[in-house]
């Protein structure tokens, strides 16, 4: 679906390839540096859209729906690919879109790992990275030390069984409101920014769509699961979103050994609840707080460090040679980009102008 809504200066269109019908949103000079914006998990275009409005027109800026999000084409994720679908989707739609030059990929969450991902298997099609929050070189959930070490044998605690089902519900239902403590509307306000964030009430409907146009079921989020012997008794199944971050299929320390190797920016937020060392959405720091039965303690299965591993990979990366920079946005949460899009967009075009 096209988009009648958008904010000025931003387009909206559907782009078809080979592999999916990709909603795309757009802004800039269509002859300009490409950069290319990546949404994280439950979310959409929606949540850049106020950054592609403000980001400079001499550059091209191309915001898609990664499939089964927003208004792109709803098809199943091989998570045994670990992030490859979204990979091939993306090579597919710069193709269609004529982008024949080397990108800057902007990747937020879960869309960081995208990134991370594209930039090693086509390290020349990559000018630069800013990685904003994103995913842990080694997934979402299930290691316990900065190496990516599984905290089990069958990386059980990670992957599609370790959502939150009342929040599925809610998604799968477009319900963003109800009695519960995760429903779509407390989530984006409780984890996806900082305390002090107070949304604009037009912006927070728009985001919220792009929380609940999330295609819901086995296939993509949060994905299947399979039962354990290990604690919390749930490992990752094969297919859906969740598991492609699962440590089990998504390993993204290989980016270290890319040749050539583009300049990296790590952005974050201070105050991230999500991607942080002691993530609250993680069964190890919710197992330590009471919230989760029979944790088995911190020798077994202690928080992922998810900032640290993603220091520890970035080190190595220099050590080899590449080159990057922390930036770190204090009273902001998971959302730089809407909570501080002036800082965000400032950041973006520094890369872009080299």
């Amino acid at each position: 679906m096209v988009r009648d809504d958008t904010l000025a200066g931003v387009d909206s269109r559907l782009v078809g390839t080979d592999r999916l019908e990709t909603h795309v949103l757009a802004s800039g000079d269509p002859d300009g540096a490409p950069a290319v914006f990546l949404h994280g998990t439950v979310s959409s275009s929606r949540f850049f859209e106020d950054a592609l409005a403000a980001l400079s027109g001499e550059y091209r800026a191309i915001a898609p729906d990664l499939r089964g999000y927003g208004d792109s084409e709803t098809k199943p994720v091989d998570a045994t690919a670990g992030l490859g679908d979204f990979v091939a989707d993306l090579e597919a739609l710069l193709t269609a879109l004529g982008v024949d030059g080397p990108a800057t990929l902007v990747g937020w969450s879960t869309g960081g790992g995208v990134a991370l991902s594209y930039a090693t298997e086509r390290p020349a099609a990559v000018s630069s990275l800013v990685l904003v929050n994103p995913v842990s070189p080694y997934g979402f959930g299930g290691t316990k030390d900065v190496e990516g070490t599984p905290s089990a044998p069958d990386y059980a605690g990670s992957g599609g069984g370790i959502a939150n089902r009342e929040f599925a519900s809610g998604l799968n239902h477009r319900v963003a409101d109800g009695p519960g403590e995760a429903t779509p509307r407390t989530v984006l306000r409780e984890f996806y920014v900082d305390d002090g964030y107070a949304f604009d009430p037009d912006r927070e409907e728009s985001y919220l769509t792009g929380m609940l146009d999330t295609a819901v079921g086995d296939d993509n989020y949060p994905g299947t699961a399979v039962a354990s012997d290990h604690w919390p008794g749930v490992a990752p199944g094969e297919r859906g979103v969740n598991n492609a971050i699962s440590p089990k299929y998504c390993d993204l320390s290989g980016i270290v050994d890319v040749d050539p190797k583009p300049p990296v920016r790590w952005l974050r937020g201070a105050t991230d609840a999500v991607v942080a060392n002691e993530s609250l959405l993680d069964l190890g720091t919710l197992g330590r707080m009471g919230h989760v039965p029979d944790w088995p303690g911190e020798d077994v299965f202690p928080p992922q460090p998810m900032v640290d591993q993603t220091r520890a990979v970035l080190d190595d990366y220099a050590d080899a040679g590449g080159e990057y920079e922390e930036v770190v946005l204090d009273g902001v949460g998971h959302t730089p980009h809407v909570e501080d899009a002036a800082a965000f967009v400032e950041s973006v075009e520094e890369v872009l102008a080299g």
